[in-house]
């Protein structure tokens, strides 16, 4: 019933947001963590998987671990503009924040340790998935004067 529910309200993930991504082999981080609803502020915990500048979420491990899978949301890091601590923002231990320009995700790890990692590894692939500046977009000063 909740599946139908996902596809009649749309909250399915479009399939071209993780085409091409194998998130059931060799994910750069997988683990679980609590997300907090899009739409409803409760807290669920989910199975993420990080690959390839896209972060990924499941219902648990065995539906990150079958290529049919749909995940149940996507991210692409590369449209994130920051990751950082969220304890105070959230009143949580072991929170953090992903956010972009127009939202923000609020996610809990289940310690510090695991806290410090997800920060690490989202930080390290939205530097290496962000949309760099191509030099038609640089204004170059000296030569407009």
């Amino acid at each position: 019933m909740e599946n139908l529910w996902r596809i009649a309200t749309g909250q399915d993930p479009n399939r071209e947001d993780y085409e091409g991504v194998e998130f059931w082999s060799e994910p750069e981080r997988s683990g679980w963590l609590t997300k907090q609803g899009e739409y409803i502020s409760t807290w669920r915990r989910r199975w993420f998987v990080l690959k390839r500048g896209k972060l990924l979420w499941f219902k648990d491990p065995a539906a990150a671990g079958d290529r049919g899978s749909t995940p149940r949301g996507v991210i692409s890091v590369g449209d994130c503009l920051t990751v950082k601590g969220a304890d105070d923002a959230v009143n949580k231990p072991f929170a953090f924040e992903l956010s972009t320009g127009r939202y923000t995700m609020y996610f809990l790890a289940d310690n510090e340790k695991a806290k410090e990692e997800w920060i690490n590894s989202i930080g390290r692939s939205i530097v290496q998935h962000s949309r760099s500046v191509t030099d038609s977009e640089v204004l170059d000063y000296d030569h407009s004067r």
